[in-house]
C-alpha cells in the first residue's frame, strides 16, 4: 500500500463530560486563531534544521557500525549516528540491515521474496481541515467538481482495479472536511450521512460487496470508537506518524503548523488505540520536512515502542519528502537516495527481522531501487496499474514489469500480497465480517493467491450468533471442578508485551510485590516522609476539590507513602493505603474534622490523607462514614434476589486483569444459546428473583443486534424480571457493529426490554491506568459517554470502581469525583459498587505486573471514603460479597456500606479469577450477614424500591430453598 504521508487528518469534538484524569478521548482542535501559520514557511529552515544535528565522529560511526554488524540492540543515539552514514559507511550499514531482512524472510517461510500490493487509489475527498505546508492533495471546494466522489464513481474505479487484478482499494481522504468546509457538510447532509467517516464506512462496504477488493482505510486521526466502527469494513488501516518533532506542529513556520491533527502525541494515541483494538496498521516516518537526524531516530523508536506493545503495526513506511510546486515548501530540498537508504537500513535494524519495511518506489528513480533493496527493504507498498498516486501525482508508479526486473536483478522474487500481511490474518486481527473476503484472495502462504481475482460477496453479520457451545455448565462446575486451564491459550500474545508493561509499572513506582515503591525507579527516588508531605502540600491544584488527577500527586507523595507502608508491614503494623499521603496525627484529625463538617466538600489533599488512615484514625473514619450512611438511608442492609447470566466468555479484547475471557477453542470457553439464556431467566423468576444481570465477553462472531435478541428473549420468557444488562463496553461493541449512535443503540436496547445497565467496565477512569489494566477496552471518556447517554434515555445504571492492582489513592479520589460530577448532572446512578481486585488467576498478576489485591485497610478506607465523597449524590454504597467474603463485608458494613448486592445464583467472572467466596448466596445467608453486622436486612428491587409480596413469598418458597441452597 502507498504512503499516507500527505494525507490530512483530524478529530471530532470532545464529550460533554470527560474524565479529569488521563488523556482525553478525542482531543479538541486548536482555536481558529491557530488555524493558519502566522509566518511564512522558510524553505531554508528545513535544510538548516537537519544540518544542525552534529555530524558523528569517525570513531562514533565505527563503533555504531560494529555493533550493527554484531547484531547488538541499538539505542536511539546509535540509530541517530547511523542515519548519517554515507559512502562506504552506508554500504557497511546496508549489509548489516540486509542480513537481518534476509533472516526475517527465511523465518517467514518466503526467503528472497519481496512483496507489493496491487491496488487502486480512491481519493474519496480532497477536502481537509488541516494545512500541511508540503501537501497538494488537499484543496478547496471550488477546485473540485464535488466535495466527495459518489458511490458510483468509487465503484467505477474499484471495478477497473478488480478487472486489472488488483486486490486492494486504498481509500485516502482529507481529514474531517465537514469541520472546516460548509460544502462538505452540506453534501453529507444531502446524501444522508452523519460524517465523512460514516460515508467512508458505507462505500467500503459497497466495494466489498460489489467488487471484492479489500479496503485499506487512511482517514487520518480517529478516536477509539471510530476505529472500532471502521474495523468491521476493512482488513487494515493506516496513518503515518511522520515525525515526533512536536515543534514542527507547534511553532509558526513548521511544516505542520496550523494542522490540528498533526500533533505527534495525538497521532501516537491513534496508533496505540489501533493496537488496543487489534487493527492491522500501516504507519511510518516522513523524511525531510524539517526534522533533525536525532528526531528521525526518536520517531523510529516511538514506532517500535507501539509495535512491541501491541503487535498491530504490520509494516513501516520510510518515505522521502519530495517538494511540490504551489506549496509553502516548494523550495525545500528533496531527500537524496543515500539519506533514504540510511533511514531504511536503520529502521530495519531497530525493528528487526519480523517487521515489513517499505519505501514507495515511485518516489525514487528506478536505478535507486536497488540501493533500497540492499538497505533491508522487503516491500514496495501499494502499486497501481490503474490509478495515479493522487498524493504525489507528479511521480507515476513504475510499470510492474520494470519493478519486477529491478527486484529480480537484485536477487529477489517479486510477489503480490494482500493489504493485510500474513502475520495478521487470524483472530483477533480480522473481523469476521471481512474474513471471508480476505480468505477468498489469500494463498496458503498468506500472500495473494496466484490467479486469484476479487469478486463481490455479501458483507454481513457472522452466521454464528448465539448457540450452545463449549463448557456451558461452567456456572456450576466452577465451584466443583474449577478451571480446566490456568490461563487462556494465547496468554503470551493477546495482552501485548508483558516485559514493557512490567517496566512501565516499575518506572511509575507501583511495584508488583504488594508494596508500592518497590520498583527500581521508586526506590532510588523516594524521599523521606516529611519531604513528601511538604511536596504534596505544594503540589499545584491538589487542594481544589474537583480537580485532582493522578498526575496532581507527585512521585514523592507516592514513594514516601509507600516507604511508610513497607515499614509498617515489616513491623507487623497495619499497612497504609499505598500512595496515600502520610500525615502527622494533628493533620489527620483535622482532615477528619473537615470531613465531618462537609463530607463531599473536603479537598483532595484531605481525601488523600484520609485514605491513609490506620489504627484509631481508621476507626473514626469508618464511624464518620457509617453515620452518614445512617443519616442517608437508615440502618437497613439491602439486597436483591437476582441471577447473573454471562452468555459467553469468548472475548479477544485483551483485558489483562480478566481471567474470565477465553479464546473460542479454549477448554473453559463457552457460549449460551438464546434458548438457554431464556431458560435460566425463567428459572430465576420461578424462585422469586426480581432481576437478571446479563453480561458477556466481546465475542467476534456476535452480531450487533444480538444484544437486542437477548433482551427480547429474556422478556418473553420472564416479562416481570428487571433486565439489568450490557456493560458500557458491550454497548460500544453494539454501537460499532450496528453503526447506530450511542443514544440510538441504547434507545433500541430499551425498546427491546433492557431496564438498566451495569456500570461495570469502569475499572479506574484514568486512561493511563486503563491502558495497563487492559489492552483493548473502551477509554474512560467512552465509558462516560455511554453511562450519561443511558441516563438521558431513561436507563439508570450502577457505578463501579475496581481497585488494588496498579492504582493509587490519587486515582480513587479522581474516579469518585468524576462519578459525583456525572451524578450531579444526570442523577442516573442507583449505587456505587467498590470492587476489590481479585488477583489469584488474573493474567496481570500472573505476569508479575499487578500487586495481589488491596489490603484490609484499603478495603475499609475505600468503602468509607466512597460514602464520604459521594455523600449527597449517590445514596447507596454496595460491597461485593463475592470478592470480600463474609468477614470483609461485615467490616465495611460498619463503615458506610448499606447494600450487599444480590444472590447472583451464578457467578463465574470472579470465581474464574480465583475468588474463594462461592458463586451464589441464599437469602438466609445474606440476612445472616446483615445480622452479623447488627443491622436489619431488607430485600429490594434493582432501583431500591419495595418488592411485591408475591416476589417475597416466592423467594422464600420450597423451589427457592432448593435452588438457593445454603452453600457456605
Amino acid at each position: 500500500m502507498t504512503s499516507t504521508a500527505a494525507v490530512p487528518d483530524g478529530e471530532p469534538a470532545g464529550e460533554t463530560i470527560t474524565p479529569t484524569p488521563g488523556r482525553q478521548h478525542r482531543p479538541e482542535p486548536p482555536p481558529a486563531s491557530a488555524a493558519a501559520p502566522s509566518v511564512a514557511f522558510a524553505p531554508a529552515a528545513v535544510a538548516a534544521a537537519v544540518a544542525a544535528a552534529a555530524v558523528p565522529s569517525v570513531s562514533a560511526m565505527r563503533r555504531a557500525l560494529r555493533r550493527a554488524r554484531d547484531g547488538a540492540t541499538l539505542d536511539v543515539t546509535e540509530a541517530a549516528i547511523l542515519l548519517a552514514a554515507r559512502g562506504a559507511d552506508l554500504t557497511d550499514l546496508c549489509a548489516s540491515a540486509a542480513r537481518v531482512r534476509d533472516a526475517g524472510l527465511v523465518s517467514a517461510g518466503r526467503p528472497g521474496v519481496v512483496t507489493y500490493s496491487p491496488k487502486v487509489f480512491i481519493p474519496l475527498t480532497r477536502l481537509c481541515r488541516d494545512r500541511c505546508h508540503y501537501c497538494t492533495f488537499a484543496t478547496v471546494p471550488h477546485r473540485l467538481p464535488a466535495p466527495y466522489l459518489t458511490v458510483d464513481e468509487v465503484l467505477e474505479v474499484a471495478r477497473a482495479g478488480a478487472a486489472a487484478g488488483c486486490a486492494e482499494a486504498l481509500f485516502t481522504l482529507g481529514d474531517r472536511p465537514e469541520d472546516r468546509w460548509p460544502a462538505a457538510r452540506e453534501w453529507l447532509d444531502a446524501q444522508g450521512y452523519d460524517s465523512t467517516l460514516g460515508y467512508l464506512r458505507a462505500v467500503a462496504i459497497a466495494v466489498l460487496e460489489e467488487t471484492g477488493l479489500l479496503p485499506h482505510l487512511n482517514p487520518g486521526v480517529l478516536s477509539w470508537a471510530e476505529l472500532a466502527r471502521l474495523k468491521p469494513v476493512a482488513p487494515s488501516m493506516g496513518m503515518m506518524l511522520e515525525t515526533t518533532a512536536t515543534r514542527l506542529w507547534s511553532t509558526p513556520g513548521g511544516a505542520h503548523h496550523g494542522s490540528p491533527d498533526k500533533d505527534p502525541a495525538v497521532r501516537l494515541r491513534v496508533l496505540a488505540d489501533a493496537g488496543r483494538l487489534s487493527v492491522p496498521f500501516t504507519t511510518g516516518l516522513l523524511l525531510g520536512i524539517g526534522e533533525t537526524v536525532a528526531e528521525r531516530a526518536e520517531t523510529i523508536f516511538a514506532l517500535r515502542g507501539v509495535a512491541r506493545e501491541y503487535g498491530s503495526i504490520q509494516e513501516i513506511i520510510v518515505q522521502n519528502f519530495r517538494a511540490k510546486d504551489d506549496t509553502a515548501m516548494r523550495g525545500a530540498p528533496d531527500v537524496g537516495a543515500e539519506e533514504l537508504a540510511a533511514a531504511v537500513a536503520v529502521t530495519r535494524l531497530v525493528f528487526g527481522p519480523g517487521m515489513r519495511v517499505q519505501a514507495p518506489p515511485n518516489l525514487v528513480d528506478t536505478a535507486e531501487c536497488a540501493l533500497l533493496l540492499s538497505a533491508g527493504l522487503d516491500d514496495w507498498g501499494g502499486v497501481s496499474p490503474v490509478t495515479p498516486d493522487h498524493v504525489n501525482p507528479e511521480r507515476p508508479w513504475p510499470d510492474l514489469d520494470v519493478l519486477r526486473a529491478v527486484t529480480e536483478e537484485a536477487g529477489f522474487t517479486l510477489r503480490p500480497r494482500l493489504t493485510v500481511h500474513p502475520t495478521h490474518l487470524e483472530e483477533p486481527w480480522i473481523d469476521p465480517r471481512v474474513a471471508g473476503h480476505v480468505a477468498a484472495l489469500a494463498g496458503p502462504d498468506g500472500l495473494l493467491a496466484p490467479g486469484a481475482r476479487p469478486t463481490g460477496r455479501p458483507w454481513q453479520e457472522p452466521d454464528g450468533g448465539l448457540g450452545d457451545s463449549g463448557r456451558t455448565d461452567l456456572h456450576t462446575a466452577v465451584d466443583v471442578e474449577g478451571r480446566r486451564a490456568d490461563t487462556r491459550s494465547d496468554f503470551d500474545s493477546v495482552y501485548g508485551d508483558w516485559a514493557a508493561l512490567r517496566e512501565q509499572v516499575r518506572a511509575a513506582g507501583t511495584g508488583v510485590d504488594g508494596v508500592y515503591g518497590s520498583g527500581s525507579a521508586a526506590a532510588e527516588a523516594a524521599p523521606d516522609a516529611g519531604e513528601a508531605a511538604a511536596a504534596e502540600t505544594a503540589t499545584p491544584g491538589v487542594a481544589a476539590a474537583a480537580d485532582v488527577t493522578a498526575a496532581d500527586v507527585t512521585a514523592a507523595d507516592v514513594t514516601a507513602a509507600d516507604a511508610t507502608a513497607a515499614e509498617a508491614a515489616a513491623a507487623g503494623g497495619v499497612m497504609v493505603a499505598r500512595g496515600a499521603v502520610p500525615r502527622a496525627e494533628p493533620e489527620l484529625l483535622a482532615a477528619l474534622r473537615r470531613a465531618g463538617a462537609d463530607p463531599a466538600g473536603i479537598s483532595d489533599a484531605d481525601a488523600l490523607t484520609l485514605f491513609g488512615a490506620t489504627g484509631q484514625a481508621l476507626e473514626e473514619l469508618c464511624a464518620l462514614a457509617d453515620g452518614l450512611r445512617r443519616e442517608t438511608v437508615g440502618d437497613d442492609v439491602t439486597f436483591v434476589v437476582n441471577r447473573n447470566i454471562n452468555f459467553t466468555n469468548v472475548c479477544y479484547t485483551g483485558c489483562r486483569f480478566c481471567a474470565f475471557a477465553q479464546r473460542r477453542g479454549d477448554a473453559d470457553a463457552y457460549t449460551l444459546s438464546l434458548d438457554e439464556v431464556a431458560s435460566r431467566a425463567r428459572d430465576a423468576w420461578s424462585v422469586g428473583a426480581t432481576e437478571v444481570c446479563v453480561q458477556g465477553g466481546i465475542h467476534p462472531d456476535l452480531p450487533g443486534d444480538a444484544y437486542f435478541d437477548l433482551a427480547r428473549e429474556i422478556k418473553k420468557a420472564a416479562p416481570g424480571l428487571h433486565l439489568h444488562a450490557f456493560s458500557p463496553m458491550e454497548v460500544m461493541n453494539g454501537v460499532t457493529r450496528t453503526g447506530l449512535s450511542v443514544a440510538e443503540w441504547l434507545t433500541a436496547a430499551k425498546e427491546a426490554g433492557v431496564d438498566s445497565i451495569p456500570g461495570t467496565a469502569a475499572e479506574i477512569l484514568d486512561d493511563e491506568v486503563r491502558w495497563v489494566l487492559t489492552k483493548g477496552k473502551l477509554p474512560a471518556a467512552a465509558w462516560v459517554e455511554v453511562v450519561t447517554a443511558a441516563h438521558r434515555v431513561g436507563l439508570r445504571s450502577s457505578a463501579t470502581m475496581m481497585y488494588g492492582h496498579v492504582d493509587t489513592p490519587a486515582h480513587w479520589v479522581a474516579h469518585l469525583r468524576l462519578l459525583r460530577r456525572i451524578q450531579e448532572e444526570t442523577g442516573g446512578f442507583t449505587e456505587f459498587v467498590a470492587l476489590p481486585f481479585v488477583h489469584h488467576s488474573s493474567p496481570i498478576y500472573l505476569a508479575g505486573v499487578a500487586r495481589p489485591g488491596p489490603t484490609i485497610q484499603e478495603n475499609r478506607a475505600v468503602h468509607a471514603m466512597a460514602r464520604i465523597l459521594l455523600h449527597g449524590a449517590i445514596a447507596n454504597i454496595q460491597c461485593s460479597w463475592v470478592k470480600l467474603g463474609t468477614d470483609g463485608c461485615v467490616q465495611v458494613l460498619a463503615g458506610g456500606v448499606n447494600d450487599l448486592g444480590g444472590t447472583l445464583m451464578e457467578e463465574t467472572i470472579s470465581r474464574m479469577a480465583g475468588s474463594q467466596h462461592g458463586s451464589r448466596r441464599s437469602i438466609a445467608e445474606l440476612e445472616e450477614l446483615a445480622g452479623a453486622a447488627g443491622r436489619p436486612p431488607r430485600q429490594r428491587t434493582t432501583t431500591y424500591g419495595v418488592v411485591s409480596s408475591e416476589r417475597l413469598v416466592t423467594a422464600r418458597g420450597d423451589a427457592a430453598r432448593t435452588m438457593l441452597a445454603i452453600v457456605t
